[in-house]
């Protein structure tokens, strides 16, 4: 065989893996129940939209990092790079850790998110709190993908630590954020951000759960989830369930079943669940009535978090919570619809922060759907 046609019989035969390659990927994506780049998109374009917000814009030129777009965003959009054969973060990914970052550096001088004076009384503690646990979840989630802990998740951490309230009924806890807006800046919101602490911590890497310095802030923070639990609004069960997975001892076996049998039983027929359904009696400030019907924050935070604590996707309400999610995502624009529990959408500043459910929902499906195809 001359070189000549070694050579065209060599291309027809990268031609030919090429057009394979090609046509693999594409079945995998009809094959695929939800659209996996249509979700990172919508998450990237509403990262950029917050970050670039006026609103959200604080002092040495960084961002407000918020519950419902910012905190989702950092947790969900790495579980897409496998799926999308991304080899590095995104940039808007890249520009939130940046952000967390410095505002963790320049913790001793950065303005507080809120401040008394701007916004009422409480309002920088509340800040200080609230900023402390998720700058730590974000950087410490950051590093577990890594496998190391950074000097700065470290810094995060022990900032974290500082605010924890030593004293009074809410020992154990953080001040939280109160704006009278559920589920995360209502006055039983410090009872999630307690959990989320307990997220950050477990899940940072290096044995840091171990470490004899913090023994009596975990001591604490156990007894006040364990103490606060009862009392508290389902949602927020579902974040002391998650909690669990990352916290071992936290709960009992028997505990642990109890809060999910709870949450099982809200499940609704179309195997979503309804926010409202786990707020229980909470009245929208602009007086319209709570949507019923199954939303994507609730149903995919759900399906997370079950999985987290070791629920099978095989589980049979679980296959229909992740049935649920793969059928309600609006593959045109990439998200999952869920609804305020203070507005409808006619009472929201703009369009876009009327997204800002929308923002959390289809985050929070993306962890349910990636996790339930891992494992």
């Amino acid at each position: 065989m001359t070189a000549t046609v070694q050579r065209i019989s060599a291309l027809g035969a990268c031609l030919l893996a090429g057009i394979a390659v090609v046509c693999w990927r594409a079945e995998t994506r009809a094959a695929s129940p939800w659209d996996q780049r249509a979700a990172a998109a919508y998450l990237d374009q509403r990262a950029g939209w917050w970050m670039a917000w006026p609103k959200a814009a604080r002092d040495h030129e960084t961002f407000c990092v918020s519950c419902h777009t910012a905190v989702p965003y950092a947790l969900s959009r790495p579980a897409l790079r496998k799926a999308l054969a991304e080899e590095a973060p995104s940039p808007n990914e890249r520009r939130l850790l940046e952000n967390v970052t410095k505002r963790v550096r320049l913790w001793k001088e950065v303005a507080p998110f809120y401040s008394d004076a701007d916004r009422g009384v409480y309002k920088t503690v509340e800040s200080r709190g609230t900023e402390s646990v998720l700058n730590a979840l974000i950087l410490a989630s950051n590093d577990a993908r890594r496998g190391k802990l950074s000097s700065d998740t470290r810094m995060a951490l022990e900032n974290m630590w500082a605010e924890q309230q030593t004293t009074g009924n809410r020992k154990g806890a953080w001040s939280w954020l109160r704006f009278a807006n559920e589920p995360w800046e209502a006055d039983d919101s410090d009872y999630y951000g307690a959990a989320l602490a307990a997220v950050a911590a477990g899940t940072a890497p290096g044995n840091y759960l171990a470490r004899p310095e913090i023994q009596n802030n975990l001591k604490m923070l156990r007894e006040y989830l364990n103490r606060e639990s009862a009392a508290q609004p389902a949602i927020n069960r579902v974040a002391l369930l998650w909690a669990s997975a990352k916290l071992p001892g936290l709960l009992a076996p028997q505990q642990q079943k109890a809060i999910i049998d709870e949450v099982l039983g809200k499940q609704q027929a179309d195997g979503g669940w309804s926010l409202s359904s786990l707020v229980v009696g909470w009245k929208r400030n602009d007086g319209t009535p709570q949507e019923a019907m199954s939303d994507g924050y609730s149903t995919g935070l759900i399906a997370f978090v079950l999985q987290q604590v070791g629920i099978p996707r095989e589980n049979p309400q679980q296959k229909l919570a992740l049935a649920w999610l793969t059928s309600n995502q609006n593959k045109t624009e990439g998200f999952w619809l869920a609804y305020s529990l203070n507005k409808n959408e006619a009472h929201h500043l703009t369009p876009s922060t009327a997204l800002f459910m929308n923002d959390a929902a289809t985050a929070y499906a993306v962890l349910a759907l990636t996790e339930a195809t891992q494992h």
